[in-house]
This record gives structure tokens, sequence and C-alpha cells, in this order.
């Protein structure tokens, strides 16, 4: 009788389309690779909302929020990458060393209470100009958050 040597193997598409991943999947040779990190600097002005964004993004309870006097850095995780985010106090005393904490950073997020007066609305409007003209930022990519939307006196995208 003739005997039939048969091999089998299996084919796995995703080891195929994705060798590197798949071979860290099944060998597990050494961390994962690290995920990029970028420093970002989040401004505004005292009560626009900047703890209680970081806070959220950071899946921190809400409560016990406190305005940050000076500044707090934190970093957020996301999947692909981290975000190590320095967040300046917005009191009129402080507003005036924002510069000083501009130095390196890759990003701008800029928060501001679109439910407040149209004198506070003046004055963040003010320093964000300043932040859009400072040297080390205006060639910074710019978020600009307007927070307190869920508020009566809220301002459209379009008033703010």
């Amino acid at each position: 009788p003739e005997k039939k040597i048969t091999s089998s193997f299996c084919f796995c598409f995703v080891c195929f389309a994705l060798p590197r991943q798949c071979f860290r999947a099944f060998c597990c040779k050494g961390p994962p690779p690290p995920r990029p990190e970028y420093d970002l600097v989040c401004i505004g002005l005292s009560g626009s909302g900047k703890t209680s964004l970081l806070s959220q993004l950071c899946s921190e309870s809400p409560e016990n929020i406190v305005s940050t006097t000076g500044f707090s850095i934190k970093a957020v995780p996301f999947q692909n990458a981290i975000l190590n985010v320095k967040e300046l106090g917005g009191a009129d005393n402080i507003r005036k060393y924002w510069s000083r904490y501009y130095q390196g950073s890759q990003g701008v997020i800029f928060v501001l209470d679109s439910a407040s007066s149209e004198d506070d609305l003046e004055t963040a409007r003010n320093e964000l100009h300043s932040a859009l003209q400072h040297p080390q930022l205006c060639t910074l990519p710019f978020l600009i958050l307007a927070n307190h939307q869920d508020k009566p006196a809220a301002r459209s995208v379009q008033e703010v």
C-alpha cells in the first residue's frame, strides 16, 4: 500500500497581513512599543472648566474639583498616544506668567466659558489673541473649546 504524506498547516490572514503584531501577540518577547507622547498647554480664564475637562478625560471623579492655582500636569492616556497636559491657572494674577510655561508645547487647548459675562468673554478673546500671536505658540495647533454649553446662558459657536 502506498502511503500518502500530507502536511497540514494553518494560514492566518492576520499573521500574513500584520506579521509584527501577530508575532508579538503569540511570542510576547518584550513590552509593546511605546505610545508617542505629546506636550500640550491648557489655558483659559478661571472657571472656564479646564480642570473639569482634564479630570473627565482622565476618568477621575468630578467631585471635589478645585480651581487650579498656579499649574498642574496631567497625563491623559489614549489608545495610540499620551497627552501630557500642563494646565495653567486662569486667575488674573497668574495669566501674566502663562508664557513661562509655553516652551516645549506641541499644541494648545484654550477653554472658554460660553455662558460667561460679556466682560469675561472679551477678556478671554484678548487672552486667546495674545496666545495665537505668541512666538512659541503661533505655529502650533489650537483647540478652542466653548465649554458650559449645558447652561441656559450659553452662547452658540457662532456667537462665541
